[in-house]
């Protein structure tokens, strides 16, 4: 009994330290396809979308993947593509009152202090769900282009003209939005259906650019497509990070001796999506597995999973998509955000879905905000893509408004992009204590505002304010501080 009393205490206090990260990807995905929106007026999804938010950022959030184009449709204001029928319930039906709720969440994000990550997926041009395509839809206008499949229609893979169209789409996305970052789930080629084959024999017998095998010819479509779509996000702004969240197996170990000890489903095998190769070359800046069972599962055990993962994708940055729901069935949220910090590669964490979230499934929400993220979290580096940090804030001090004390200062000086102060981090130590800016219980706020009003204190009380500036890449800059009486 004493030895299983010391164990927890050992757990609890890993857990706390885990918990005490400065630098983490904390997402959540929203999705529309589930229709939990379809059809709902302007200012009711505008109001759950605001509770849903403010929850997740009490939860520790700092970053929200919101799903725009489901089906070759959007959830913005497009001219390549319709009004998604997952917004009004129609296809090509602009929303009334008119907003566009993808700047709309941009801007509620950024005000939150969070990062909005537009998630598109690529191919899928219908799903099962019966209705009726746009006149300007991409199936009504190209069908020669697309192929069913179960009950689906998709862009077919094999086509360049697919991956021109798909990548203009995504340009338009990341010109005209202040987007974070543009992401993709697993939705390459289709989840198999037993029976059930593939379409595109004639494509791969007409044009098989030397391929003798159809798998190896699917990847390389695919990965065609991921290395373009890399280079028109980055081209397009340097700064906007491609993040992809394949499925959680990528090979079993009966079918490459490199693979997971795993039986179930295979990204490389059956999705044909190369996630290594991507991770290799760094046409993702992230990827984020879908680890969504339990530990233990006889097919997919999380425990081998999540090492697997760890000791397998080093080039991007890797989080673990985490599925809330079955975490609080088989009570696995303390074991695995024990894992989470046992491994080295593992930089976050994207939680599926937010509406669990917030619903406080299992009091997950409750231990997030308690426990987990109690304190908040800067996002990590991606130091290809830029490593240099910005210069310093300016002119520190605080001064007197209406009766209230304003910590303020002035921005960095920047001549380019990867200079540009976009946050800043405000930091509260007592007198005595040593200025540790690595300590982020010390964080009292990440703001994009020059100026921090201070909390009242009692008389006699002795502070140091230390404030940092952060560039869009994270970088963070070295400080300046300001000692306070009260």
């Amino acid at each position: 009994m004493m030895r299983r009393v010391i164990l927890l205490l050992v757990m609890l206090l890993a857990l706390t330290a885990q918990a005490q990260k400065k630098r983490e990807f904390r997402g959540a995905w929203i999705q529309c396809v589930n229709g939990q929106f379809k059809g709902m007026p302007t200012q009711d999804m505008q109001k759950t979308l605001a509770y849903q938010l403010d929850e997740l950022k009490k939860d520790g959030c700092n970053a929200i993947i919101f799903q725009v184009r489901p089906e070759c449709d959007a959830l913005y204001e497009s001219k390549l593509e319709p009004w998604s029928y997952y917004l009004t319930g129609e296809q090509g039906k602009a929303p009334q009152p008119y907003w566009d709720p993808l700047q709309w969440m941009i801007d509620q994000c950024h005000k939150r202090g969070m990062e909005l990550h537009a998630w598109i997926n690529p191919y899928r041009a219908k799903t099962k769900v019966a209705h009726t395509n746009s006149p300007g839809h991409v199936v009504s206008r190209h069908p020669e282009r697309c192929f069913d499949y179960d009950g689906l229609t998709l862009l077919n893979p094999a086509l360049k003209e697919n991956r021109d169209y798909i990548c203009a789409v995504v340009m338009d996305i990341v010109e005209r939005y202040d987007i974070d970052g543009l992401h993709m789930d697993d939705y390459f080629y289709p989840y198999p259906t037993p029976g059930v084959e593939i379409p595109d024999t004639a494509d791969f017998e007409a044009n098989n650019e030397g391929y003798t095998d159809i798998g190896d010819w699917r990847r390389h479509n695919v990965d065609l497509f991921v290395e373009q779509l890399a280079e028109t996000v980055h081209n397009t702004k340097p700064w906007v990070k491609v993040g992809i969240s394949p499925f959680g197996i990528y090979r079993n170990q009966k079918s490459h001796p490199k693979g997971s000890r795993t039986n179930g489903l295979q990204n490389y095998d059956q999705l044909y999506a190369d996630i290594l190769l991507w991770d290799k070359n760094r046409w993702m800046d992230y990827c984020v597995p879908q680890l969504y069972w339990e530990i233990g599962n006889k097919a997919a055990d999380y425990d081998e999973l999540i090492h697997w993962w760890n000791d397998n994708c080093h080039n991007t940055n890797l989080y673990i998509g985490e599925d809330v729901e079955r975490t609080v069935k088989y009570q696995h949220m303390a074991d695995k955000m024990a894992l989470h910090a046992e491994m080295e590669h593992v930089q976050g964490v994207v939680l599926w879905y937010a509406k669990a979230v917030v619903d406080n499934v299992g009091n997950y929400g409750t231990q997030l905000r308690n426990n987990y993220w109690r304190y908040p979290a800067l996002h990590p580096t991606t130091p290809w893509i830029d490593n240099t940090a910005p210069d310093k804030v300016k002119k520190l001090k605080v001064i007197d408004v209406d009766g209230h004390r304003v910590l303020c200062w002035t921005a960095p000086k920047a001549k380019k992009w990867n200079d540009e102060a976009v946050k800043y981090v405000v930091y509260c130590f007592d007198k005595s204590e040593s200025l540790d800016i690595d300590d982020p219980s010390k964080i009292v706020a990440i703001t994009e505002d020059t100026h921090f009003e201070l909390p009242e204190q009692p008389r006699k009380t002795r502070q140091v304010y230390v404030v940092t500036a952060l560039d869009r890449m994270h970088n963070e800059s070295s400080y300046k501080k300001v000692k306070v009486k009260y």
